[in-house]
């Protein structure tokens, strides 16, 4: 019989292509998702509000799963700062009753817990930049004391920006899409940015997803792993990019030029360890989701 994995948040950005990902690879794919979506290769859809206790009990207990991996959550800073509350019940909250009816459930499924770069260390208060690093930052340490307080087998995954087709809301969608409008209207087009000088390490979500699989079958209990590529772009160089794969010149304003606006390199070396490689360049991303948007 094949493993079975379930999959919250799977009509989101990362959940579809984790979908089709484990699909493809042979599991038996339950897939947890606040609305009827259409959402391919999934084998069984539930839907579920999973910051309803109710909810996370009864998902477990449908499933009882072998793997677990848990995307959903509310990833919008500027949200956080609107519905700080309902963000900690989303992010946090959801998790800590998805845990518990897994340790009722199924206590020997292995889960993998999505967090966020954005999380910090709980200790230093200070800091803590807004309430959606808060929110991550309490969802991993309840993952990571559940993980010690129940004896289950829970790890954590901290991706970086994640890009590549696909309905995201990150910065390069951002930039895709306001590219292809001033194609559309015939203009030249023109990108306002706080900071082109400004880094981030971007990370395909499909090479993201591939790294979730390594470490449910592969990682260790209890460790906390990078998600990223070991390597900054600019967003000038991002835009540098799209200049060469549209074939038109794109005038940008940038609001301020601190180049301290920079995300610290971090080399995925336990991930890499695992066996896990990159596969996609960051060109090779920013196609892709010229394609997709370009339907």
């Amino acid at each position: 019989m094949n493993k079975t994995i379930l999959i919250t948040g799977a009509s989101g950005f990362t959940g579809i292509h984790a979908c089709r990902f484990f699909a493809e690879k042979g599991y038996y794919v339950y897939g947890a998702a606040k609305k009827n979506t259409l959402i391919p290769g999934i084998n069984q859809l539930l839907l579920c509000d999973l910051a309803n206790e109710q909810d996370a009990e009864k998902l477990m207990k449908t499933c009882k799963p072998d793997y677990l991996l848990h995307l959903a959550g509310q990833n919008h800073v500027g949200d956080s700062w609107d519905n700080p509350i309902k963000t900690l019940e989303i992010n946090a909250m959801s998790t800590a009753y998805l845990l518990q009816a897994a340790a009722k459930h199924k206590p020997d499924c292995k889960m993998l817990i999505v967090g966020s770069a954005l999380q910090t260390n709980p200790q230093d208060i200070s800091a803590i930049p807004h309430p959606y690093s808060l929110s991550k930052t309490i969802q991993t340490t309840i993952a990571l004391s559940w993980a010690h307080l129940y004896n289950l087998d829970i790890m954590v995954a901290k991706p970086t920006n994640l890009i590549g087709p696909g309905n995201s809301n990150g910065v390069c969608a951002i930039f895709v899409k306001q590219i292809l409008e001033s194609v559309k209207d015939e203009r030249k087009p023109f990108i306002t940015v706080q900071n082109s000088n400004a880094t981030r390490d971007f990370i395909d979500v499909r090479d993201a997803v591939s790294a979730y699989e390594y470490i449910l079958l592969k990682g260790k209990s209890r460790e906390v792993y990078d998600i990223t590529t070991g390597v900054n772009h600019s967003l000038g160089k991002v835009l540098e990019h799209l200049e060469q794969l549209t074939g038109r010149t794109i005038e940008i304003k940038s609001v301020k030029s601190d180049v301290s606006d920079t995300t610290p390199l971090i080399d995925p070396v336990k991930l890499k360890e695992l066996g896990w490689q990159q596969e996609r360049s960051l060109t090779l991303s920013l196609a892709d989701m010229l394609n997709y948007f370009q339907g």
